[in-house]
């Protein structure tokens, strides 16, 4: 073994910037290789090629300007937009704090400000189409949707009710609001099963989900906030890309739920719900922790905000996760979810020093308030909604069509007899 060309651990975690623990979580999940060396100490090396690839590879995700603006890869600016601004530890709706927002304002009037820069006057907009018209058009649906989940339903309803909305087609950005404010309000009755009918978004779930206990409204406001917009992940570029063509808002959303439903989205929310089963209560997370460990698995809900790479643009925590748990344990403070995710939180922290994104706080409110099976990647999807909508609107108006050029990599042509 060329020890020049291999690290230890030691050497690794430091050129990392990062724990031993952490260290040993990226072995297990294959983003780094040791080998063990002959003797009888039999040491752990980890090739220097691996260590500064994945320098590399969080460097870039972390300055996104040193990198070249045409690639398309986690970090790396490839669009101009005015409506969501990342820090270290903070995310801003067109320069207000989103997490302050989610604890002061309505999901409407941050609906607003992510579609027009203007908090003011939102009942009209969302007061302007009359309820009684969407529940209409979702009973009719409703047979149809029997045995599916919220965000199965509602993949199927859009398509169905677009054919019916002709001033979809109007893309003006006055006129798209319009049509966003209609597509948000249909998603929730469709979430609370037609029980709900008002035009706020939160109380119209909260009559759906859990119509006895008023106090769920403020953790449903702040998660449908929180979830809204993370700048161009990939349900949201999916989204841009979409609109970009000259597509109506519903086809929009329709795109940006297709890509919310894969494997590392929706299917995140389906392996944290495992893990508290398997958990069970408090005193079974370590076990638990300790399975998946042994298994080379992640901890399904932490480090996940580039999936299976680490919480690069929060290198300090998912600023979401921590504040939706925290609400969820100041007004649910006795509930079994939340005592075994503040263990399964500590314990992950204190192995790998990584923090629950905003997919385990949401299924943490999902089993505190005791929602429907999918009710946490289904609030995801509303409040994903409003994000898609305000990137719609900004690409109508570029008026450009998004038509990134590929890289060639194949064999080169043949010469011809």
């Amino acid at each position: 073994m060329e020890k020049n060309r291999y690290l230890t651990a030691q050497e690794a975690a430091a050129e990392l910037e990062i724990s031993l623990d952490t260290l040993y979580a990226y072995v297990s999940r294959g983003l780094l290789r040791s080998e063990t060396s002959d003797g009888p100490k039999r040491n752990r090396w980890y090739p220097l090629e691996d260590v500064q690839r994945l320098k590399k590879r969080k460097a870039e995700a972390r300055h996104p300007e040193q990198v070249a603006a045409g690639t398309i890869q986690a970090g790396t600016p490839v669009m101009e937009s005015a409506i969501t601004m990342m820090t270290e530890d903070r995310f801003f709706y067109r320069g207000y704090d989103a997490l302050k927002l989610a604890t002061t304002h309505t999901v409407e009037q941050v609906a607003m400000l992510i579609w027009s820069g203007d908090m003011t006057n939102e009942h009209a907009l969302f007061g302007h189409t009359p309820l009684e018209s969407l529940l209409v058009q979702y009973q009719k649906i409703r047979p149809h949707l029997r045995g599916l989940a919220a965000l199965e339903a509602f993949q199927v309803c859009l398509p169905l009710v677009a054919h019916d909305d002709i001033a979809a087609y109007d893309l003006r950005p006055e006129a798209v609001a319009q049509t966003g404010a209609r597509i948000l309000q249909l998603l929730a009755i469709i979430a609370a099963d037609g029980r709900g009918t008002t035009y706020e978004i939160a109380r119209t779930v909260q009559q759906g989900w859990v119509p006895d206990d008023e106090r769920a409204r403020t953790l449903l406001t702040a998660a449908l906030i929180l979830c809204a917009d993370q700048e161009f992940n990939v349900t949201t570029f999916a989204a841009r890309c979409v609109a970009s063509s000259g597509s109506t808002p519903y086809a929009v959303v329709c795109s940006g739920l297709a890509a919310l439903q894969g494997i590392k989205h929706a299917g995140q929310t389906e392996k944290i719900e495992a893990f508290f089963r398997e958990a069970g209560y408090p005193d079974g997370v370590r076990a638990s922790i300790t399975s998946l460990l042994k298994r080379g698995e992640p901890i399904p809900g932490f480090g996940e905000v580039v999936p299976g790479f680490g919480s690069v643009f929060y290198p300090r925590g998912d600023p979401r996760g921590k504040l939706l748990l925290e609400l969820t344990a100041r007004i649910y403070p006795q509930s079994s979810a939340v005592l075994i995710a503040q263990r399964t939180a500590d314990e992950t922290y204190t192995l790998l020093g990584e923090h629950p994104t905003i997919f385990f706080g949401l299924v943490v409110l999902a089993r505190a308030l005791n929602l429907p099976q999918g009710s946490a990647i289904a609030l995801f999807a509303l409040g994903r909604t409003i994000g898609w909508i305000g990137h719609s609107i900004e690409q109508y108006q570029a008026n450009q069509v998004i038509r990134p050029r590929a890289r060639y990599i194949g064999p080169l042509p043949h010469k011809q007899d």
